[in-house]
């Protein structure tokens, strides 16, 4: 663990699979411990600690919904107006994959695009929470992408395909609690050129005032997921390329492109 801003200890959790099983872990040095269950759901140590260079990691949350926050930054907007309130849309559990693994390139797709992400995880149950409650209801945050194909969006009836194909929402490769989540900086890159620059602190709607405002409209349960909205301009990727996605204190989030 690392200290944070705060000085409060920054605690680190994954997912992982060693010797064919798939464990939640909480992070020690280069280390890894098992736990006996999610860390949000108070899965605790349970049996000896392994190499991390010996674990294979994969998604870190298995969520039981994903909302989503679009023109969040305005250096995303172009000359589109800033709503009145966040922009929520949804993903779906099918989208979710890790670090290393591949996101897929629709047979149909003609314009995939990255859009690196702070996604948040929420840690206890919110309902019609205030902005200034939230904060104990997040377990902590991660890296995403939430990969979507322009022509979709724009000629659909809604996004659900645009947004919601089969691993269009890679995440991890874990999950840092005690950040400053609204002051982080967030970094996207294609093949090695960084395609995306901002801090955190660019977010026209706060972490706090997208999580309260959704919190007023459906339950947020322990595990769901909240992608953040992305800045700037988000950059074109086709089968063969890399992408990396790296958010300060947490890590790199990195998927090559395949055609499906």
């Amino acid at each position: 663990m690392s200290d944070g801003d705060s000085g409060e200890k920054i605690a680190y959790y994954s997912r992982f699979t060693h010797d064919g099983v798939v464990r939640f872990g909480q992070f020690d040095g280069d280390q890894i411990y098992p736990l006996d269950g999610a860390p949000w759901a108070g899965g605790v140590k349970s049996g000896p600690p392994v190499s991390a260079h010996d674990a294979q990691f994969t998604h870190p949350v298995i969520p039981g919904k994903i909302i989503a926050v679009g023109l969040n930054y305005r250096s995303h907007l172009d000359d589109r107006v800033v709503g009145k309130v966040p922009g929520l849309f949804a993903k779906f559990p099918n989208t979710i994959i890790g670090t290393g693994d591949t996101i897929p390139y629709p047979k149909e797709a003609t314009l995939l695009q990255a859009e690196g992400e702070l996604v948040v995880v929420i840690g206890k149950k919110a309902r019609n929470v205030s902005p200034q409650d939230v904060p104990a209801h997040i377990f902590g945050v991660t890296c995403g992408n939430d990969v979507s194909e322009r022509t979709w969006q724009k000629n659909d009836l809604q996004w659900t395909r645009a947004k919601s194909s089969d691993g269009f929402g890679p995440i991890g490769p874990r999950i840092a609690c005690g950040l400053n989540y609204q002051d982080l900086e967030l970094t996207t890159r294609v093949n090695g050129e960084v395609a995306q620059n901002e801090r955190t602190s660019g977010m026209i709607f706060s972490i706090n005032q997208i999580i309260a405002f959704a919190s007023n409209h459906m339950t947020l349960d322990p595990g769901d997921l909240i992608f953040t909205g992305t800045p700037g301009t988000t950059a074109t990727i086709t089968p063969g390329d890399n992408v990396e996605v790296e958010i300060e204190g947490i890590g790199v989030l990195s998927n090559m492109v395949r055609a499906e």
